[in-house]
C-alpha cells in the first residue's frame, strides 16, 4: 500500500526536523573549534572571521587532555572487556539451561534499567567507603572503583541483549558441537561465539559508549591523577574565562573514537541491538 501525498509530505517534515536538530549543533561545534577566541565571546556569527586551528594545538596544554584521554582509555577499555566476557558466561547460561530462579534473574536484571543512574550514586559511595575500611581496598578516587562502577551500569543490559540474541541461535548447532565431542563451554567458543558475532560487538559498543561519556559518577570517584575526559572538559573553564574554541575543538576529539567506532562497525552494531531487542 503506498504512502498517499500528505503522508509523505509529513515524514519529510519530519526527517528534515530531525536532521537539522542533528546537523546545527555539530556545525556549530565545528565553526566554534575553528574561530578565535574573542568571536566566539563575541556575539554569535554563524561563520568565524577567520579560520584558524590554533585551539586544536593549544587544547593539549591548557588542560593535560592527553592524561585524560589515557585515563579514559584505560576505565573503558578494561569495563567493556569485562562486560562483555561475564555478559557472554550469562547470557549464554540464561539462554541455553533452565534453571530455579531463572525468571526472578533475568527479571532483577532487566528491572534495574528503569531506575535513574543516580539513585546509586550514594550508595554506591556509601558501599566503597565501607569496603575502603574494612579491607583497605580504595576504590573512591582510584581507577578500579571507576571500573567497578561502570561495570555495574552496562552489565545487566549487556546480559539481557545478547541473552535475546542467544535465544534466536538454533539449540541444533550447540547438539551438533557436543556431538563432534565438544562440551557446553566448547560449543559457546566454538560454534554459538561465531554466530552471536552483531550481538557482542554490539553489547561491546554500548558498554564502551557508556563509559567513555559518563560525567556523573566520574565526577564523583575521581581525583586529579584518574580523572576522566567527561570531567576533564569542565577545566577548560576558569573563574576568569572559557575557552569556547578550545572546548569545541577538545569536544571533536573526544568524540572522534566513538564516533568512528560506530561507523565502522554499524551494520553490526544495528544487526546486533535489534535481534537482541525483538527476541
Amino acid at each position: 500500500m503506498r504512502d498517499t501525498r500528505g503522508e509523505q509530505i509529513f515524514r519529510w517534515v519530519v526527517i528534515t526536523l530531525l536532521t537539522t536538530f542533528i546537523v546545527v549543533p555539530l556545525y556549530v561545534m565545528v565553526t566554534s573549534a575553528i574561530k578565535p577566541l574573542g568571536d566566539v565571546q563575541g556575539p554569535f556569527t554563524w561563520w568565524p572571521s577567520h579560520i584558524t586551528f590554533s585551539a586544536f594545538r593549544t587544547m593539549w596544554q591548557t588542560v593535560p587532555l592527553g592524561h585524560y584521554f589515557i585515563n579514559s582509555l584505560i576505565v573503558c577499555s578494561v569495563a567493556t572487556v569485562f562486560s562483555v566476557v561475564i555478559a557472554i558466561f550469562a547470557a549464554f547460561a540464561v539462554s541455553r539451561w533452565r534453571f530455579r530462579g531463572r525468571t526472578i534473574f533475568t527479571t532483577t536484571v532487566l528491572s534495574t534499567q528503569m531506575f535513574p543512574g543516580v539513585l546509586f550514586l550514594l550508595p554506591l559511595y556509601i558501599i566503597f567507603v565501607n569496603i575502603d575500611t574494612s579491607t583497605g581496598i580504595t576504590l573512591v578516587g582510584t581507577r578500579l572503583g571507576l571500573i567497578i562502577t561502570y561495570l555495574t551500569f552496562s552489565l545487566p543490559f549487556s546480559i539481557w541483549m545478547l541473552a535475546g540474541y542467544l535465544d534466536g541461535i538454533p539449540r541444533d548447532l550447540d547438539e551438533a558441537a557436543m556431538v563432534d565431542g565438544c562440551n557446553p563451554w566448547g560449543a559457546l567458543w566454538r560454534v554459538v561465539l561465531p554466530a552471536a558475532r552483531p550481538g557482542v560487538i554490539a553489547v561491546t559498543i554500548y558498554s564502551f559508549m557508556t563509559a567513555w561519556g559518563e560525567v556523573l559518577f566520574a565526577s564523583v570517584m575521581t581525583t586529579d591523577a584518574n580523572r576522566t575526559l567527561a570531567v576533564g572538559l569542565r577545566l577548560y573553564s576558569t573563574q576568569t574565562n572559557v575557552y569556547w574554541n578550545e572546548i569545541m575543538a577538545a569536544s571533536l576529539v573526544v568524540s572522534a573514537p566513538i564516533v568512528i567506532a560506530f561507523l565502522l562497525l554499524q551494520r553490526s552494531f544495528v544487526a546486533g541491538l535489534t535481534a537482541g531487542a525483538v527476541k
